[in-house]
C-alpha cells in the first residue's frame, strides 16, 4: 500500500522491493510445506486458505512477466485471517461459518427483496422524470433512478433535488419508504442467524484434519466433516 505513495516510494522503494521478495519466498516455502504435510494436497490447495496462500505469492512472480501486477500484493492482507489458525481460535471460525450459513439461508428472500426495491426505484425515477423534467436537473430516467436510489437509501447527496410541489411530495414518500426498506434485509438475516445460534452451542475442537487442514470439528467427531478422513 505504501508503494503507491510516490514520496515514500522514492525514498524507500528499494527496501520495499527487497521485503517484497523476502516475504514472497517465505510464503512460497510455507505453501510448498503445507502441500507436503497434508495427505490430500489438492483438497487443501482448493480450500479457502489454500487459495489465499497461492494468491499471496502469484502477483510477485507475475510482475516478472507482466508489469504492474505487483500491485495485487494487497491480497496478502487476507493472510491475516491465519491468526485464527495460529492461535487455534476454532470457535471464532465456527462463528464466521454461522454468518456465512445465515447469508446463504436468507439469499433467496434477500434477492426477492432487492428485485422489489429495484422495481420501486425504477418506477419512482420514471415518475420523477415526468414530474420534474430536464429543466429541474432530471435530464433522463437513469439519472432520475440514481436520485431515487440516493434518496431511498437516505444518503442524500443533494446534487439533484425536486423543485415542484408534486416532486417534493413524491420525494417525501420515497424518504419515508426508505426507512422501512432498510430494516427488511436486517430482519431477514437476523431471523436466520437466531435460528442457527439456537441449533448450535456445541463445544469445538482445536484439531485440524491431517488430510485437508480443515478445522472447527466437534469435540466428539471421529471423521473430518469436509473430506471424511479419520481424525486422531
Amino acid at each position: 500500500m505504501l508503494e503507491t505513495v510516490s514520496e515514500i516510494q522514492i525514498s524507500y522503494g528499494k527496501i520495499f522491493y527487497g521485503l517484497e521478495w523476502f516475504f514472497t519466498i517465505l510464503f512460497t516455502i510455507e505453501y510448498l510445506f503445507r502441500l507436503g504435510c497434508v495427505l490430500r494436497p489438492l483438497k487443501y490447495a482448493t480450500s479457502f486458505f489454500g487459495i489465499v496462500d497461492l494468491l499471496a505469492i502469484v502477483p510477485t512472480y507475475l510482475s516478472l512477466i507482466i508489469a504492474g501486477t505487483q500491485s495485487l500484493l494487497v491480497i496478502r492482507v487476507l493472510r491475516l485471517l491465519r491468526i485464527f489458525r495460529v492461535f487455534k481460535l476454532a470457535r471464532f471460525l465456527v462463528e464466521a461459518q454461522l454468518l456465512v450459513e445465515a447469508l446463504k439461508a436468507s439469499r433467496h428472500k434477500i434477492t426477492v427483496f432487492l428485485l422489489t426495491v429495484l422495481s420501486v426505484v425504477i418506477i419512482t425515477g420514471a415518475f420523477m422524470y415526468l414530474i420534474e423534467g430536464p429543466e429541474n436537473g432530471f435530464t433522463s430516467i437513469p439519472r432520475s433512478v440514481y436520485w431515487a436510489i440516493v434518496t431511498m437509501t437516505t444518503v442524500g447527496y443533494g446534487d439533484i433535488a425536486p423543485q415542484t410541489f408534486l416532486g417534493q411530495t413524491l420525494a417525501a414518500m420515497v424518504m419515508i419508504l426508505g426507512y422501512g426498506i432498510i430494516a427488511v434485509p436486517t430482519g431477514i438475516f437476523s431471523a436466520h442467524l437466531i435460528k442457527l445460534y439456537g441449533d448450535k452451542d456445541k463445544p469445538v475442537s482445536t484439531q485440524a484434519c491431517q488430510a485437508c487442514s480443515a478445522e472447527g470439528h466437534d469435540v466428539d467427531a471421529s471423521y473430518c466433516k469436509c473430506c471424511g478422513s479419520k481424525l486422531n
